[in-house]
């Protein structure tokens, strides 16, 4: 693009000589052939860590617009395969359709070195560059592309507030002087526990081979003893299968653990962040070298397009943050799965594969479906899916309760009861979903007490008048939608009551009418919430005979499920997190006493619960909160109510305390749930952010979840069941339209938009 008008900065310095800061070197000065540019690259020119570089389709198509050149040079070198294989126990599954491109990461330097060097960038080996701030003086721009232990990064950490989690499992990476026919996951189980292998061609003759396992199998089976070369040697052995006894080799290889890099900001006055010093993103789904390209991208065209370097680097950081985000919350996901890789085992091979292939939710059961649909075939035919059946709509039996299908309408605070009745709206609001085909249907928590509700318009089940309507409300749905199932949640609010409705204000206190707070400590929820009083030994029993009253009545109305609500921060929740409950006495202190309580109150409920009808408990993962329940808390709270009797566990999180840092994104609590189910088998119920039945579907068949609970998605489409049958053309018996609403079972027709092509040019 010789002659373009300037439209950024002239003097521009790049530390670091990886494919990000070379690429982004390239493209600054393609685009204005009068820049200064100069790279500081402390390694040799053939110097680099690591072997393949994996990139997809779409960065190769942004590379082929921004420089053809360059995508031409590696268009010409890479190796291209579709298929992934996924050996479990001895036996091998193979996936294709996936597509993969990949070239030695040396070759992609060279390439990216010759284009520098054309286009007349400085290249400086072997040297050290100057401090980011001392660069900053002389230059219009400084491009910190320094790796995942930046310099520029740490000396700036004030202005970027780096965020850096070093995560449990240890890795190496190595080279197989073969090439793999496809890209291959393997699983060794030791006598120190299991290792898995990653391993794919970068070249007609070469492999990258990362191996990997948690630290405490790395430190028992002796690694942290053992020099680079015993490593190699022993990885070599111990997956002699994988590589058909051949060797490995390294190439500056040490173990090490992987670190997330997170940064609050990108820029610093004119010096900016890309590549890894900037983010990264676990090398299971192949996107360091992917993400430090197209930042370079994105920076390139953004000081293209805006009038100012600091627009541009803004510009910068806005349009990249989102896609990192994105690809950072995937490969946590993906990280996490081989963190776990152990309560895996067990699976059959196929769901194992499967349960691999869609671990980070970027690929799924439909994606699946359409690259290899023999390969989902036979996960389907394996799960036990008949014939064209979706996993959503198999069915799942809870004690003498079998639901036709796997989809849950999740319990939703209507905050619409006069005095803890329910009126025609919930008539309504329960009836509709009842007719839209979920599997389950449940009700917002319905309060115990009149003390025990959140707001004044939360549902009760502590008089008769209110038994007699939810019996009005279950009598509709058996009747008018038979095979749905409809459950009640009961729960006491706590400390958390005596509010305002959602829309006022929520967890704000009543201006006026408030009644007294009871939990497990004198806590207030937060600043300006009501001091709740400490529950008496005697108290403690009225409470747990209120709870029994009224399961009575919902057993009376005619519920088929009763879910103990032990979430959220409400008065069982508050009992079993450390940071609301710090009694002294034999309900407080450690788990197994935090835990007396609620499974007080369970074993009481299920004593007048009828036996053949099903009780499940949802519980709260994590409080996202120093020093409060965890991941292997909840473990342990899921395991104690299934020994009392809990058919599944409803696993949520959060809203425990005020102060609370969840990690959102899709199907965001779905790794609590998963966690119990594998590590416990115990059946669960996932919920959080799962909007899709594609979503609902790959969580079901991988094995992570028993049924998923959807709450925003039913308030947008109260039929969201039936719609998600019609849409995947399924008529069979996991979901009815009920016979009035029958000839909906099709889209509605819409007019065309498309139009007939030109065919013929004609003069004159």
């Amino acid at each position: 693009m010789a002659g373009a008008v300037t439209m950024g900065p002239l003097r521009v310095a790049v530390i670091g000589g990886g494919p990000g800061g070379l690429y982004a070197a390239a493209l600054l000065k393609r685009l204005d052939p009068r820049r200064d540019i100069t790279v500081w690259e402390r390694n040799a020119p053939d110097d680099t860590f690591g072997f393949g570089v994996v990139l997809s389709d779409e960065t190769l198509g942004g590379i082929e617009h921004a420089d053809p050149v360059v995508h031409a040079a590696l268009q010409a070198e890479f190796v291209r395969w579709d298929d992934i294989d996924v050996v479990h126990r001895g036996t091998r599954r193979t996936s294709g359709g996936h597509g993969f491109a990949a070239l030695g990461r040396r070759r992609l330097l060279e390439i990216l070195h010759e284009r520098c060097r054309q286009l007349g960038v400085n290249l400086r080996f072997r040297s050290e560059a100057p401090s980011a701030a001392d660069l900053a003086r002389d230059h219009d721009l400084v491009v910190a592309a320094d790796g995942v232990r930046s310099a520029t990064r740490e000396a700036h950490a004030d202005a970027f507030r780096p965020h850096i989690e070093e995560h449990r499992c240890r890795y190496i990476w190595l080279a197989a002087d073969f090439a793999f026919d496809a890209f291959r996951f393997e699983t060794a189980e030791t006598e120190h526990g299991v290792m898995q292998l990653h391993g794919y061609p970068f070249s007609a003759s070469d492999s990258t081979v990362i191996v990997e396992m948690r630290e405490e199998v790395w430190r028992a089976a002796g690694f942290d003893g053992l020099d680079v070369r015993e490593s190699v040697e022993r990885c070599a052995k111990i997956f002699t299968e994988a590589l058909g006894g051949r060797g490995l080799r390294s190439n500056k290889s040490a173990w090490t653990a992987f670190r997330t890099v997170v940064n609050e900001k990108w820029s610093h006055g004119n010096v900016v962040l890309v590549g890894d010093a900037a983010h990264t993103a676990h090398f299971s789904i192949g996107s360091g070298t992917k993400l430090a390209v197209e930042d370079a991208l994105a920076l390139a065209a953004c000081l293209q397009e805006q009038p100012t370097t600091a627009e541009a680097l803004a510009a910068y950081e806005a349009e990249r943050r989102p896609v990192v985000a994105s690809t950072q919350r995937a490969a946590r996901a993906s990280l996490e799965w081989f963190e776990n890789l152990g309560l895996y085992l067990d699976q059959p091979s196929h769901q194992f594969a499967f349960n691999l292939l869609t671990r980070s939710r970027r690929v799924t059961h439909d994606n699946l479906r359409l690259r290899d649909p023999r390969f989902t075939e036979a996960v389907e035919r394996d799960f036990g899916c008949p014939p064209g059946t979706p996993p959503m709509f198999t069915p799942l039996r809870l004690r003498e309760l079998t639901l036709r299908n796997r989809v849950v309408v999740s319990p939703m605070d209507m905050y619409s009861s006069q005095d803890g009745v329910p009126g025609d709206f919930h008539l309504v609001h329960l009836g509709a979903r009842a007719l839209g085909g979920a599997g389950l249907v449940m009700t917002e928590m319905v309060c115990v007490s009149p003390e025990g509700r959140i707001t004044p318009g939360c549902a009760g089940l502590y008089t008769q008048e209110q038994a007699a309507v939810w019996r009005r409300i279950t009598e509709f749905a058996h009747a008018q939608a038979p095979g749905t199932a409809i459950g009640v949640q009961l729960g006491h609010s706590g400390r958390k009551g005596s509010t305002k409705l959602m829309w006022e204000g929520i967890d704000d206190p009543l201006p006026d009418g408030n009644w007294p707070l009871v939990a497990a400590s004198p806590l207030r929820y937060k600043p300006g919430s009501q001091i709740p009083h400490e529950l008496t030994r005697d108290e403690l029993a009225d409470v747990r005979e209120q709870f029994t009253s009224a399961a009575v009545r919902a057993a009376d109305a005619g519920f088929d499920l009763l879910e103990l609500h032990c979430a959220h921060g409400y008065l069982l929740s508050g009992f079993l997190s450390p940071l609301s409950n710090h009694r002294t006495d034999a309900y407080g202190g450690p788990l197994t006493n935090r835990l007396r309580f609620p499974l007080e109150v369970f074993d009481a409920v299920r004593e007048v619960w009828p036996g053949d009808r099903p009780m499940t408990v949802r519980i709260s993962a994590t409080d996202w909160a120093e020093g409060g329940t965890d991941a292997a808390d909840a473990v342990e709270i899921a395991r104690a109510f299934a020994a009392h009797g809990a058919d599944a566990i409803d696993v949520s999180t959060g809203q425990v305390v005020a102060d609370e840092k969840p990690a959102y994104g899709r199907s965001y609590q779905v790794p609590f749930a998963d966690r119990i189910r594998n590590e416990t088998g115990i059946p669960v119920v996932s919920v959080g952010a799962i909007s899709s039945w594609d979503d609902v579907n790959s969580l079901i068949l991988a094995g992570r979840t028993d049924l998923c609970a959807l709450a925003r998605p039913h308030l947008y489409d109260p039929h969201w069941t039936l719609h998600a049958a019609a849409e995947q053309g399924y008529a069979g018996p996991g979901v009815a339209w009920p016979k009035p609403y029958e000839a909906g079972s099709r889209p509605p027709q819409t007019g065309r938009l498309d139009a007939p092509k030109p065919r013929l040019t004609l003069g004159g």
